[in-house]
Formats: C-alpha cells, sequence, structure tokens
C-alpha cells in the first residue's frame, strides 16, 4: 500500500502550488472564471486546483505563466512537485495498461466505474473507506481518479463499454445532490462516441456475473487482460482461458441488461426524477 506520510506531503505540495496561483490570478486582475475562459478551461478546474484538489498539469502551467507575466514559476513549481501516489501499488500495472487501451469493458455492481465518477461522488467514495482515510489522503486519491478520466478524452479514445447494476444508481453515496450530479454526468457520458453505457436491471432471475465486478481491457500490442479487486488486493490476468471466461461473461451481461437506447430512457427518467 502506499505510504501516508508521502501521499500526505504530494497533498500539501498540490496545496502550495494551488496558493501560488491563486496569488499570481488576484495580482493579475483575473476571477477564477475570467482566467479558465482564456485557458479554455472549467471554472470548476481553476478553483479545484486553487484549492490544492486537482494537480496543475505542466502544459497548464505554462500556459498560466505566459498569461499571467510570472516569469516560468508555476512550470518550475509544478516540475519541482515530489511523484504523487495516487493509487494503491497493487493497482498501478492496471492503471498503466488502462491509460493506453484500445478497448475498455467494465462491469460494477457497487460502485460506479471510476472513469465515469463526478469528483465529488469519488470524494464520497474515498470518505467511506474502513479504516478512514485523512483529507489530504482523501484529495491525493480523488485527484488521482479524476486524472485517469483523460483516457476517454484521448484524440482517439478507447472503445468503451460499461455495464452497471441499476442498485448503483439508486444509491445515494454522497447524498441527493452529488447522486443528481452524477447521474447527469451518466447521461451525457451515454451520449459519448464510441462510449456506450447499460444497465443491469433490478428483478433478473439470471445474472452472468455475480462472482463481482470486473473489468477487461485490448492494448495496443494485441494483449487481452482481466482485472478484479479484492477487499485488499487486485488480481490482473493475462492466462488466455482465464480472459476467455471474463470475455463469455461480459457478453453475457450485455445480453442480460437493458440495451443502450433502453439504458438511456432509464437514465433520463432517474435524472428527472433526482
Amino acid at each position: 500500500m502506499p505510504q501516508p506520510k508521502k501521499r500526505t506531503k504530494n497533498a500539501s505540495a498540490m496545496k502550495m502550488v494551488g496558493q501560488l496561483l491563486a496569488n499570481y490570478r488576484r495580482a493579475a486582475g483575473y476571477t477564477q472564471r475570467s482566467l479558465a475562459r482564456l485557458v479554455c478551461a472549467e471554472e470548476e478546474t481553476v478553483a479545484s486546483i486553487e484549492q490544492g484538489r486537482r494537480a496543475l498539469k505542466s502544459d497548464l502551467a505554462e500556459q498560466l505563466d505566459e498569461l499571467l507575466d510570472t516569469k516560468g514559476a508555476l512550470a518550475v513549481a509544478v516540475k519541482h512537485m515530489p511523484e504523487m501516489d495516487k493509487y494503491p501499488l497493487w493497482a498501478e500495472e492496471f492503471i498503466d495498461r488502462e491509460q493506453e487501451a484500445l478497448a475498455i469493458d467494465w462491469f460494477e455492481n457497487q460502485v460506479l466505474p471510476g472513469l465515469l465518477q463526478t469528483e465529488e461522488y469519488a470524494r464520497a467514495v474515498f470518505r467511506s473507506k474502513e479504516p478512514p482515510l485523512d483529507a489530504d489522503e482523501i484529495e491525493v486519491q480523488v485527484a488521482g481518479r479524476i486524472d485517469r478520466q483523460a483516457v476517454l478524452q484521448r484524440k482517439v479514445p478507447p472503445s468503451a463499454s460499461f455495464v452497471i447494476s441499476e442498485a448503483v444508481l439508486l444509491d445515494r453515496i454522497g447524498g441527493d445532490l452529488v447522486r443528481r450530479e452524477q447521474l447527469r454526468r451518466l447521461r451525457q457520458d451515454a451520449d459519448l462516441p464510441g462510449l456506450s453505457i447499460q444497465v443491469m436491471p433490478l428483478g433478473r432471475e439470471t445474472h452472468a456475473a455475480l462472482d463481482g465486478p470486473f473489468v477487461l481491457l485490448g492494448t495496443p500490442d494485441h494483449e487481452h487482460l482481466g482485472y478484479m479487486e479484492t477487499q485488499r488486493g487486485s488480481i490482473l490476468v493475462s492466462d488466455a482461458n482465464e480472459v476467455g471466461i471474463l470475455t463469455r461473461k461480459y457478453a453475457m451481461l450485455r445480453t442480460q441488461a437493458l440495451n443502450i437506447e433502453e439504458s438511456r430512457s432509464l437514465l433520463d427518467r432517474l435524472v428527472g426524477e433526482a
């Protein structure tokens, strides 16, 4: 597992860089909103960076340095930040493979897939950990989860399919407001090209994955991998026979779940009721 002291140090570094950005922004006479518009970012992105909840990326730091005339100060601060332990050590290989994947198939029955979580939903998930994480650990883990979602914004994004239990959509992780925003995000994601969301409805008499959630990855090297997490670790599967079994399970799940159009309609209804 990652060392807590290192994660705390990195979270503090994120806050330091965020405060530095806030000071430079105010000195230049910009609001968070006006600065976000100039760099073609969301206002929430600037706010999250300034509050130390999201890491400042090097390319954005360079853009801000030029705009705020800070003589490269932000880029230097980002360059010298210590590496962040954003992920458990046992998940790092999977996350590396996920970021280069050409295809991602993901089944979840307890919590939303990390690639589809809003920042507040992710924060609520990490706040639910037992034993509890401290505040700095939570922010580092949230930053790591949000950073992973960049894989869906690649110039050529992976083909991504998600089968999600309806129970997950009905849960209130983080409260009603967090659930409402998360449902809206899911409905928007459901319209992205190359991405499909299917809901496994409650009340079924058969279910192809009663043993729990899993992920399938197709890599640029034509590898096919499976991934499963346990309470205290994970398994990355490369054996062709084992991956083949997971692939058959996923194919059956897709036939048992609501189809893409039905799933969108369900999301529309849940968004309207939230």
